[in-house]
């Protein structure tokens, strides 16, 4: 049964974030609220995460994780940045972007995709994800709460985890933030392609 947390939107209670956190470093996969909609999240090193969430949303192997990070310093340490994609990850940073990225080593393998050794990256703008960030001291795990056969991701804190009670182990309600999830640009070949329009504008990454 998932644990419930409560937490206020823009002052997150410490003793609430700091309970997550232990869940999370005990290889907990949490539901949490991000600046765009919910999503899935565990630790980079959970060694079960990964699987438990690919499970939950009915995802393959080829699927770009998100490494969710604190600040500039966290993401320069999992992506290779040339000068292009530097200045405009920090332009709209944070905020609701995911960039697809070639991984650096320090990106576990398993979490990287197969073939193209890419992964996700992003920088989300919501107090209770920074706060969760800061507490944990690490990049965190993340997938957009999109369940399968659903067109929109899960809004409802209370929803989630009774929709979610026996699959993830926390469930962080702090109101409803939003049913479009991140939007995604992949940067991988050298130059921004828009692979999903979402919360963030895509138009500082169109031709």
């Amino acid at each position: 049964m998932a644990r419930y947390f409560d937490v206020h939107p823009d002052n997150p209670q410490p003793r609430s974030i700091a309970q997550v956190v232990a869940l999370l470093r005990d290889d907990a996969v949490i539901a949490y609220p991000t600046d765009s909609s919910y999503a899935l999240g565990c630790r980079l090193d959970n060694p079960q995460g990964a699987d438990r969430i690919r499970k939950i949303r009915n995802l393959d192997e080829r699927h770009h994780f998100t490494l969710v990070c604190a600040d500039f310093a966290q993401l320069g340490q999992l992506v290779h940045l040339d000068n292009a994609p530097f200045r405009a990850v920090r332009a709209v940073t944070p905020g609701p972007y995911t960039f697809i990225l070639p991984a650096t080593k320090e990106v576990p393998r398993r979490l990287a995709h197969p073939k193209k050794k890419t992964v996700g990256v992003r920088i989300p703008d919501h107090p209770v994800v920074k706060a969760l960030l800061e507490e944990l001291g690490e990049p965190m795990l993340s997938s957009t709460l999109l369940l399968p056969g659903a067109e929109q991701p899960m809004t409802d804190g209370w929803q989630i985890k009774e929709e979610l009670d026996h699959v993830v182990d926390a469930v962080i309600d702090a109101g409803e933030c939003g049913l479009d999830p991140s939007t995604v640009v992949d940067w991988s070949e050298g130059y921004p392609e828009v692979v999903r329009v979402g919360a963030g504008d895509p138009s500082p990454f169109e031709a």
